[in-house]
C-alpha cells in the first residue's frame, strides 16, 4: 500500500488548507480504502477502539461523512502528494461554536511531527476560518505521543472519563482536551495562512 500511497492522483488533488509541511484536501469516497488501511493497523484500531470492518461497510460511513455538515474530513498530504493521514473536525456546532479534533496518521509517517503540524493548521482553520470558541479532542489515557501532540498545540487536559472505551475485552480511560480561541490566540507560532 505505501507504493499506492505516494501516487500521482492524490497529487493532482486540490489543496484546501496548508500547515508548515502538510496540506489537506477534501475527503473524498474513493478514499475509503486508504483510509480503511490505515485503521486495520493495530496502533491505530488500539487507539480509536475499534477495527474498521469491512470495506463497504466502512465505504458507506465515508460517504455519509463527506454529505455530513456538522463535520470537515481532510486527507493530510505531503508536499508530494502522498497521504499520510485523516484530519477531522467533527460535531461542529457553529451556533455554540465548538467541534472536536480527529487525527489519524499512517503507520509509516508517525512520530515526525506531521501530527503537530496537521494539528497546528487544524486549530487554525477551526479559529482563525471557521470562528469557532472551543475545540476539544478526546483520547486513551495512556495513548503518551497522541497527548504530547495535544498538549505540544496548546490543548489543556481537562478531565477523564474512566473506564469510557472498552477494546478487545478491556476498558481504558479516556482524557478530554480543550483548547479555546482565547488560548490560541496566545500561541506564538506562524500561523497556516502565513505559510
Amino acid at each position: 500500500m505505501d507504493e499506492d500511497e505516494s501516487s500521482t492522483p492524490f497529487a493532482a488533488r486540490e489543496r484546501f488548507w496548508r500547515g508548515r509541511d502538510v496540506a489537506f484536501t477534501p475527503l473524498e469516497p474513493d478514499d475509503a480504502e486508504l483510509i480503511h488501511h490505515w485503521h486495520a493497523d493495530p496502533v491505530a484500531a488500539h487507539e480509536m477502539g475499534v477495527w474498521p470492518g469491512s470495506l463497504h461497510e466502512f465505504r458507506e460511513r465515508i460517504e455519509a461523512r463527506v454529505e455530513d455538515r456538522a463535520r470537515d474530513d481532510f486527507l493530510v498530504l505531503l508536499p508530494d502528494g502522498t497521504p499520510v493521514g485523516h484530519i477531522a473536525l467533527i460535531e461542529e456546532d457553529l451556533v455554540d461554536g465548538t467541534a472536536e479534533a480527529y487525527l489519524l496518521l499512517a503507520a509509516g509517517h508517525r512520530r515526525r511531527g506531521l501530527g503537530a503540524d496537521a494539528l497546528a493548521a487544524l486549530t487554525d482553520l477551526a479559529f482563525g476560518e471557521l470562528g469557532l470558541h472551543r475545540v476539544e479532542a478526546v483520547t486513551h489515557t495512556d495513548n503518551t505521543a497522541a497527548l504530547a501532540t495535544l498538549h505540544g498545540a496548546g490543548f489543556v487536559q481537562e478531565g477523564v472519563r474512566r473506564s469510557s472505551c472498552l477494546h478487545r475485552g478491556r476498558r481504558y480511560d479516556n482524557a478530554i482536551l480543550g483548547l479555546l480561541r482565547a488560548e490560541w490566540e496566545t500561541l506564538e507560532r506562524p500561523r497556516s495562512w502565513e505559510h
